[in-house]
């Protein structure tokens, strides 16, 4: 290219302005970092091109940690949604997890204006073509109008961007989501520089008309009652006591429908039409969210599947039909629309369709995100072979601190799979990688009653104090919330309930059943129908937050079973602190099984721990492992 000239420099440049790509450059620019955050277009910041929603099973749980560690998601959430409900409520607090109806508009511009304003963070409307890597460095990036942007730290957050191709029936076309720009040339010379790509494939229901729908045929979906929030600096306790979300007087519903056997009978008729069974998508799809085509040929005995009718703002009469993905041909996806009770007479108003794009590879990262042999890259997002919003924000955001930590020289954020659903997600595809779309669920996680999105403050805050992206005054209330939780369980274990007739009387007059012995109080909460708000008053306990009342409930009654996955993470933390040196050859460790030297070699584990979890390493490879490396541990002292 002729035309280059030298545009500037910056410490870290991201590219890409979706959800990992905010959350990088927010993050890196609050540590103190210059940085450059490219998008194609100013436009689309943000842009959820799928559901317009946040949150869900294990996502959820990932928004509150990106919340705790001083990210933007929860925050941004809580300003921009329109309605909030709490799912599995009947279900234990380990996978009890929140979700939220966007308004995807308001969501976009609140996220873009954050990032406009934002100290150190340039948002620049620009088409990267290029990295620059020279001798095993990343060196900056070069734009296709010629501008070279220089930096040591460069974040891959393209999304389904790179080569993107639109695919709806038989008509294909190469574009990013919604139809925007794709980055074509980027491929090339990720391929250039050594890295590994995979092509994976994703889609979109069709959006249909609010005004053509007949919602006395569909069951309505409200919010809750009271509002709950993403973001630990939003107070609960004033969102019950005025009962409002985000200023907001009222929610607004989802509805709910269900596909029939005229449905499925029109897909089946038009299988052979699919872009997935006739050969026009090459890539795979994501297991957990598949088309409404691949439901029907995966599940052809069952008689109804359910669909969700979700708004996708206050200000648009675009609803969005989730379960019913598609990539049918237009005709199709017409009929069938017109045979689900509520959309009989639907307008169209955007086609479903599928989108094919390039992506790493994650084995080649480290659990930092950044790639192994290239100093100074990472990656985050889909671009890394994930699913999800939620997932990518969770990753941007570790990428963000860890490219700031590598320029400060200080110690990377890499988190434990014990004390993150992050370091879940994370080390699930560092240590595993994925030969489809990876969506996050709560079952991924061993340690999961410990990870509750409840307690994700008390796991990362000082994580993310620590790294410089937790504010003094998110502190400060994260700090009060621990006395409080203190203070209260001091008073809670000095307490005795004796038999008494004067403490039977209280107890009835409060609606809780009686005692016979002696009973210590922090044993009498432990019943399932006991809180510690119905005791309070009782016994003059210290009056808490909502937040703290809750923990203190969570921690009392499922106390032995929190105790035993302590247990467990004690256990493998002896593992998981055994670190492995960076220059091992495992082809020196001669009494590793092939299979096993192959494996440890391409992914290079950092820690036995790690090691363990790759696919194709047996317990007897570690313990070789564990062998060898004590060899060379006593080998060093003697020299």
């Amino acid at each position: 290219m002729s035309n280059r000239f030298e545009a500037g420099e910056y410490d870290v440049i991201v590219i890409g302005a979706g959800h990992a790509g905010v959350e990088a450059g927010l993050a890196a620019a609050r540590i103190g970092m210059r940085t450059l955050l490219a998008t194609l277009s100013m436009d689309n910041i943000s842009l959820m091109p799928c559901n317009p929603s946040v949150g869900g099973p294990a996502k959820g749980h990932l928004v509150r940690e990106i919340d705790a560690l001083g990210g933007e998601m929860g925050v941004n959430a809580d300003k921009t949604c329109i309605q909030f409900r709490m799912l599995n409520t009947g279900k234990g607090p380990a996978v009890q997890a929140l979700r939220a109806q966007a308004d995807k508009k308001l969501y976009q511009f609140t996220m873009k204006e954050t990032c406009e304003r934002q100290e150190n963070l340039d948002v620049k409307q620009l088409l990267v073509d290029e990295i620059i890597v020279e001798d095993g460095t990343v060196k900056g990036v070069v734009i296709e109008t010629g501008e070279i942007y220089r930096a040591p730290a460069v974040i891959i957050a393209t999304g389904t961007y790179l080569r993107g191709r639109i695919i709806i029936g038989e008509t294909t076309y190469s574009a990013g989501p919604n139809g925007q720009r794709a980055a074509m040339k980027l491929t090339d010379s990720l391929k250039k520089i050594g890295l590994r790509l995979m092509r994976f494939k994703t889609g979109t229901p069709a959006r249909v008309d609010k005004n053509s729908l007949d919602f006395d045929e569909m069951t309505i979906q409200p919010g809750d009652d009271v509002p709950r929030c993403f973001s630990f600096m939003t107070d609960e306790d004033e969102m019950e006591r005025i009962g409002a979300v985000a200023n907001l007087a009222e929610q607004v519903p989802c509805w709910l429908s269900y596909t029939n056997e005229e449905t499925h009978k029109i897909l089946r008729d038009n299988l052979s039409r699919a872009p997935m069974a006739n050969g026009v998508i090459k890539g795979v799809g994501p297991r957990y969210c598949p088309s409404i085509e691949t439901k029907i040929a995966r599940f052809p005995d069952k008689e109804h599947h359910q669909l969700f009718i979700e708004p996708e703002g206050l200000h648009t009469q675009e609803m969005y039909v989730q379960g019913m993905s598609t990539s049918m041909p237009m005709d199709v996806q017409i009929a069938f629309l017109h045979t689900i009770p509520g959309l009989r007479h639907c307008r169209v108003m955007r086609a479903g369709y599928a989108i094919e794009y390039d992506c790493l590879d994650p084995t080649q990262l480290k659990p930092t995100l950044e790639v192994k042999n290239i100093h100074g890259l990472f990656s985050a997002g889909q671009s890394n072979g994930t699913s999800g919003y939620e997932e990518a924000a969770a990753q941007g955001l570790i990428a963000g601190v860890n490219a700031a930590m590598m320029i400060k020289g200080e110690e990377p954020l890499v988190l434990k799979r014990s004390e993150a659903y992050i370091g879940v997600l994370i080390d699930d595809l560092v240590t595993k990688g994925t030969n489809e779309p990876y969506r996050l669920l709560t079952s991924r996680a061993e340690y999961r009653l410990l990870l509750r999105q409840d307690n994700a403050d008390m796991r990362l805050t000082e994580h993310g104090r620590r790294v410089g992206l937790v504010t003094d005054e998110r502190y400060a209330k994260y700090k009060s919330k621990m006395a409080e939780i203190k203070g209260a369980m001091d008073a809670i274990e000095k307490i005795k309930l004796s038999p008494s007739r004067e403490t039977n009387e209280k107890l009835k007059s409060a609606g809780l059943s009686e005692i016979h012995v002696v009973t210590p109080l922090y044993d009498f909460l432990r019943r399932a129908d006991v809180s510690y708000k119905d005791v309070a008053p009782l016994f003059d306990l210290p009056k808490i937050s909502r937040a703290a009342e809750k923990e203190i409930d969570i921690t009392i009654t499922y106390d032995g079973y929190i105790k035993r996955q302590r247990e467990q993470v004690r256990r493998m933390e002896k593992l998981e602190n055994h670190l492995i040196p960076e220059t091992i050859n495992y082809d020196d460790v001669t009494s590793l099984r092939l299979e096993a030297r192959e494996k440890m070699n391409k992914i290079r584990p950092r820690s036995v721990g790690q090691a363990a979890r790759i696919s194709g390493v047996s317990p007897a490879d570690v313990s070789v492992l564990l062998v060898y490396l004590e060899q060379q541990k006593r080998m060093a002292k003697k020299k």
